[in-house]
């Protein structure tokens, strides 16, 4: 989830990187830096741990300028946040890289490099990265083919930057599996993980495709391809402008943050899939040790989170073969635990600050458990300070009080985590493929699915008036349910609950009439047919109903039987898909009722207080 910003100009290009990464900080980093070229031919560099911040103040203390340089915000995978394993990285004082992404092989590479007379600074796997372009350039005396050849020897994902003291008007930029994008200026260029980070300074682009390796100057932009054929990529005009990154053309957050879920998604798998499997390693150096002892998981989160941990608990017991409990914190710490052998300890947190999930945590440190795994949007947040080992959602900053792009994120990470522990209890290849495919194509389904905005936003009249709101789902998809009246409550104010489709008769029943409206979930899976039973229950008495259901799904518009198609989609993945319109139905109905959408009475962004 680190940034990087790249700059080859006729211009000092210092200010530049700096502001590019203040426009990545949304990213999540515990380390900031950068590398320039001055004009004595020196390769300068400054680096912090901490904020981008922290940086600006040691540039002002020691100033450095250049016309080519390199930048870089890292989230710590391997090492500790500290200014020795902050990028820029150096080799010999001659080449600096900078680097997205996690090389799986990097100690087969500094084993080799040991060998060789290399000596470490750091305890990243990017140093590994930085000796191997040095060694190769040494060979070759070009820079292109020194990063052709090391490529070619990475296992893992990686997005990077390249410069060399002995070319000062060259910048090098190569990805796979981590985005980069090259921003193209008058007589300057420039390289970025966002097209955010460049918006200042070109809004026209040119996005690397997978194994992409381009070889940037002033004047020339050349892209190759991992053979090193001269490939062609069309340059785009982005209609993003500079300050995109703030509410922009949407009249909320809110809504803004539910149409920024297909890039969120994207983001957050990032670097951390391979072609058909997902790379443990993004969980930190330490987790493939820690999984191999893991026999069951135990989740804890509040809120939308815990809705999020109710649907990772059908995954984990489905697809990983492992079973799993998930429990509302506040209500977890307050309780004696029988702790199974074996046990992971799971919290999930928008913000990492949550205090019952804190308190459970640190309880939990003196129960036994095998080890501590969070799941969390702000990397330098307590939550993740104080976990063994974490995974970061790549929402980027959620301003509105109703979580929408955190909670898909959120469901995102922990399918990644069923994946990781299904691995080590023997999930199949082809299973774990199956699963990475779904993930790859959830951000088209969920274009898809924002498609239907203008339908609900018609629907979302019908709730004006209304009290009460029941949500039913079955499966997976009851928790999807509990998010959807969640999300209504929160911030249209309607009273709203959810059931699991099959329990109607167990007493629900009884509140329904033609005054409270009643919104289900219907993919085509196994329980589709329960479903449709458990929904004549309420036609039959009198009972309104909103169906959004798969294509292929046999079921039919009719009076007070309202169907939204949804896009066909692997069962896998539907728990996230169907999230998304009960979001814009929630957000319209409250924007019909006049609430304040972004900020609802009562409710705080990050729960800090018990």
């Amino acid at each position: 989830m680190c940034g990087i910003v790249g700059a080859v100009a006729e211009r000092d290009v210092t200010a530049i990187l700096l502001e590019g990464l203040r426009r990545l900080e949304y990213r999540g980093y515990d380390s900031a830096g950068l590398a320039l070229l001055d004009a004595d031919g020196r390769l300068q560099r400054v680096r912090t741990a901490g904020k981008v911040e922290r940086l600006a103040d040691a540039l002002k203390a020691t100033p450095v300028t250049g016309r080519t340089g390199i930048a870089h915000t890292r989230w710590a995978t391997h090492g500790v946040p500290s200014d020795n394993n902050a990028h820029p990285h150096v080799s010999r004082d001659e080449i600096a890289i900078v680097h997205n992404g996690i090389i799986e092989n990097f100690e087969v590479l500094r084993d080799r490099q040991r060998e060789l007379g290399y000596e470490f600074s750091s305890e990243t796997d990017t140093e590994v990265i930085c000796h191997q372009i040095h060694y190769h350039y040494a060979q070759s005396g070009d820079l292109l083919e020194a990063v052709r050849r090391t490529v070619s020897e990475l296992d893992g994902a990686y997005a990077l930057g390249v410069v060399s003291r002995r070319e000062p008007g060259r910048l090098i930029g190569a990805r796979r599996g981590s985005p980069l994008v090259v921003g193209v200026g008058i007589g300057e260029h420039f390289i970025a993980s966002d097209v955010f980070a460049l918006l200042p300074v070109t809004q026209r682009f040119v996005f690397l495709d997978e194994g992409d390796i381009a070889d940037i100057s002033r004047e020339e932009l050349t892209i190759y391809d991992l053979d090193g054929n001269r490939i062609e990529r069309p340059v785009q005009t982005s209609e993003l402008s500079a300050d995109a990154a703030e509410r922009g053309q949407y009249r909320h957050f809110m809504l803004k943050e539910i149409h920024e879920q297909p890039r969120a998604i994207t983001e957050t798998l990032e670097g951390r899939l391979a072609e058909d499997r997902v790379l443990s390693a993004a969980f930190g150096p330490n987790a493939a040790e820690l999984f191999a002892r893991v026999q069951r998981v135990q989740i804890v989160a509040c809120g939308t989170s815990f809705h999020a941990g109710t649907v990772a608990k059908y995954w984990f017991e489905s697809w990983a073969g492992v079973p799993c409990d998930v429990e509302v914190a506040s209500e977890f710490r307050y309780r004696p635990h029988v702790v199974a052998p074996g046990t992971l300890f799971v919290t999930i947190s928008q913000s990492g600050e949550t205090a019952d999930t804190l308190a459970a945590l640190r309880e939990a440190k003196t129960r036994g458990y095998v080890g501590s795994l969070a799941i969390c949007n702000v990397p330098e947040s307590s939550l993740v300070r104080e976990s063994d080992v974490t995974l970061m959602t790549r929402a980027g900053p959620e301003i509105g009080v109703a979580s929408t792009k955190a909670f898909t994120t959120q469901l995102v990470a922990l399918l990644l985590l069923v994946a990781a522990l299904g691995r080590e209890q023997g999930m199949a290849r082809e299973r774990e493929a199956e699963l990475v495919q779904a993930l790859r194509g959830l951000p088209k389904r969920i274009e898809q699915a924002l498609e239907m905005e203008a339908i609900i936003e018609q629907l979302a009249e019908d709730f004006v008036d209304k009290q009460h709101a029941l949500f039913l789902g079955r499966g997976p998809q009851y928790p999807v349910a509990m998010e959807g009246a969640l999300k209504l409550k929160e911030i249209s104010y309607i009273h709203a609950e959810a059931y699991p489709a099959g329990e109607l008769k167990h007493g629900p029943l009884a509140l329904v009439d033609n005054e409270m409206p009643v919104i289900a979930v219907a993919p085509r899976d196994d329980l589709v047919d329960k479903l449709k039973s458990n929904l004549q229950e309420v036609r039959a008495r009198g009972g309104v109903l909103y169906v959004f259901a798969e294509e292929g799904v046999d079921m039919r518009s009719d009076d007070g039987f309202r169907v939204l198609s949804m896009p066909a989609a692997p069962e896998l993945v539907a728990p996230i898909l169907y999230t998304v319109p009960l979001q814009l139905l929630a957000y319209h109905v409250a924007v019909l009722k006049g609430t304040d959408v972004d900020q609802p009475r009562n409710l705080a962004k990050s729960v800090t207080v018990e």
